[in-house]
């Protein structure tokens, strides 16, 4: 006999797989217990997300450096210095360790302020090729993807619309070169170049360098230990990024996210000042910025909010260049000073008019929804901005 118990609650219609699990825990996150745990387990992806992150880049630089220093040499054409300065950064992935070779190269004065200057520029460009490489990792789910790569090139964008107006006006004026000597005019003495130490940054460093010390162990020298580092750096951040952005949706999905964008929302000066205090206080825009890519890939985090913030990182980043120039005198201070006033210089042309605000994020949205129909313009995209153009430079102008 077949019929229906009218005790029992009507049946719920179907899910998809792992559909009803995770609605219900978004819904109702259940015991604070099981909330805190969660909340462990977020930074402990977090930490182990960052140390991919500097596995990556310590390999890479394991293979760039020289060639960055090569490059960096015997430079005369300002638009190779341009050039050059995208191509050094890509291949150490660190704006850092480019504008710190800079910085030392013109205090020793073997490098001129003429060129480096356009270098800087470039380095600016070339770091924003880190966030481009984490996007990737969310290439098999197309909208996190979309996302992903819109919040990831909007600071490309915001960088390539900045060096094409700022680098003929410098070109035309000096006004970059000239405001940062008339600034280090002001400033007494260089110092001690003592600078805090981000025991974020330390403790991501020392985990990463016992892995690399561990594969150095086990007798991986050059080209293989890079190999190797840059395998298990890529298999780490693909697998923490999987699970960052299922747990960020899960655990922020309700009042934590309306309480981030209506905090960053408020004003686009509120996100560009926690950008920059959250960066020096990091010491690294990288591992600023990088935190911001699975927020926006899980859909909490607005596109329009993370581009304010990640114009923050980019002024908060050159505190630390400012900082170890202290001690690389004059010559070494005034490129240090240039770095922060072109920063500071695109925020000011672009962040307080709304239509100018809007540009990189439309280039950055049009980019995304072009790649993800298409993940053959991810390719051409990176390889175009970040090789081929620079390398063309190079090739033309050295």
């Amino acid at each position: 006999m077949t019929g229906t118990d009218p005790t029992r609650p009507p049946a719920q219609p179907a899910l998809a797989w792992g559909a009803a699990r995770e609605d219900s825990l978004v819904a109702a996150p259940g015991p604070v217990g099981a909330t805190i745990a969660r909340s462990l387990y977020l930074l402990v992806l977090l930490y182990l997300f960052l140390v991919a992150i500097e596995l990556f880049g310590g390999a890479v630089k394991e293979l760039g450096t020289g060639a960055a220093e090569s490059l960096v040499t015997g430079l005369e054409n300002p638009f190779a210095g341009l050039a050059v300065g995208i191509l050094a950064t890509v291949l150490v992935q660190s704006s850092s360790v480019t504008t710190s070779l800079i910085v030392g190269m013109v205090g020793s004065g073997v490098l001129p302020l003429a060129i480096a200057v356009p270098m800087v520029m470039g380095a600016n460009i070339g770091t924003t090729i880190t966030n481009t490489l984490i996007s990737i990792g969310h290439i098999a789910r197309s909208d996190e993807f979309e996302r992903a790569f819109a919040g990831a090139t909007v600071h490309d964008f915001f960088n390539l619309l900045t060096v094409a107006l700022l680098f003929p006006l410098e070109l035309a004026t000096g006004i970059l070169r000239r405001g940062a000597e008339a600034l280090v005019g002001l400033m007494p003495t260089a110092g001690t170049g003592a600078h805090y130490k981000s025991p974020i940054k330390t403790a991501v460093k020392a985990l990463a360098d016992v892995i690399q010390s561990n594969c150095e162990a086990a007798g991986l020298t050059g080209g293989a230990l890079a190999a190797v580092l840059i395998t298990l750096a890529l298999l780490l951040l693909l697998g923490t990024l999987l699970q960052l952005t299922r747990n960020m949706r899960i655990l922020m999905a309700s009042r934590i996210e309306a309480w981030l964008n209506r905090v960053l929302g408020r004003s686009a000066a509120i996100g560009v000042l926690f950008g920059a205090v959250i960066t020096v206080i990091v010491q690294s825009s990288s591992i600023t910025t990088s935190l911001l890519i699975p927020l926006i890939a899980a859909g909490i985090l607005s596109l329009e909010n993370a581009f304010a913030f990640t114009v923050g990182a980019n002024m908060g980043t050159t505190i630390t260049a400012i900082l170890a120039a202290t001690v690389a005198g004059p010559g070494g201070l005034t490129i240090a000073l240039v770095h922060l006033l072109f920063n500071v210089g695109g925020t000011a042309i672009f962040m307080p008019i709304p239509a100018l605000r809007r540009l990189p994020i439309r280039c950055a949205r049009g980019l995304a929804t072009m790649a993800a129909h298409n993940r053959l313009w991810v390719v051409l995209y990176v390889g175009i901005t970040f090789v081929a153009l620079p390398l063309l430079g190079v090739l033309i102008w050295r």
